[in-house]
């Protein structure tokens, strides 16, 4: 019997991606150098994806990074990132929800949380919600680098209920607000160039599409051809009024 792993239509996207999310990974790197953390802090990373994130800012600051991922098929992807980077000592993965992992976890120095689903365990948390959970886990003085989706615009109303399935978003403003009144601190805030995103939209789609010509006969061809319609048409639909916002949040000491 194949204990082969179904691949997925995230699986496929971000394997030819380093940032699962619309920011570049250099702009990530820049944030946390802003933070001064370095050899021996200790950081989690949120839904790390493919790991590239958590492996980096290991690499490069020497961080003890605590990666989750509740997905099976993309903790796959991350652990094999893990090992042939020769990370391990540096990058645990744990395969978990984020809000019962955290539960068991103590303070660290460092949350990194981008495009996140339901931190707080409460099913589809407010941005003050998501915020408020993240600082329990953080020691004073401690540092969160937050990003997901902003509304660049009011959204149509059926685009914001499609787009909020897990989560509810807020414009830039809205944003800071929710971190202020979760007690952070808020350092820095930026919305990603429409180029970075669109080409975050691009890769995914296209490296889907690609698996689907080359796998047709794949028992999964059918979901993925689906998922990468479905992703497409909400993104070009949303472009006016979807961006993805990248937030340097500090927890007083």
């Amino acid at each position: 019997m194949s204990s082969r792993l179904p691949m997925s239509f995230q699986r496929i996207a971000y394997e030819v991606r380093e940032v699962c999310n619309g920011v570049e990974l250099s702009v990530l790197e820049a944030a946390v150098a802003r933070t001064g953390l370095g050899e021996g802090a200790t950081a989690i990373d949120i839904g790390t994806g493919n790991a590239t994130v958590a492996i980096r800012l290991a690499q490069r600051f020497g961080l003890s990074i605590a990666a989750v991922e509740l997905d099976p098929v993309m903790a796959d992807l991350a652990r094999s990132r893990i090992e042939a980077a020769d990370a391990t000592r540096l990058v645990s993965l744990t395969v978990a929800r984020a809000a019962d992992m955290l539960a068991r976890t103590e303070p660290v120095d460092l949350i990194v949380a981008l495009g996140t689903t339901d931190v707080s365990g409460e099913g589809r948390p407010t941005p003050e919600a998501g915020f408020i959970a993240l600082r329990r886990n953080l020691k004073p003085g401690g540092w969160l680098l937050w990003g997901d989706v902003v509304w660049l615009a009011e959204p149509p109303a059926p685009l914001r209920q499609i787009t909020e399935v897990t989560n509810q978003y807020t414009d830039d403003a809205g944003w800071r607000v929710a971190a202020a009144a979760a007690g952070f601190e808020v350092v820095d805030g930026r919305i990603s160039p429409q180029d970075v995103y669109d080409a975050y939209v691009r890769d995914s789609v296209a490296a889907a599409r690609t698996w689907v010509e080359t796998h047709p006969e794949a028992p999964e061809a059918a979901s993925i051809l689906f998922n990468a319609d479905r992703v497409q048409t909400i993104l070009e639909f949303g472009r006016d009024y979807i961006g993805f916002g990248l937030y340097l949040l500090r927890n007083p000491d």
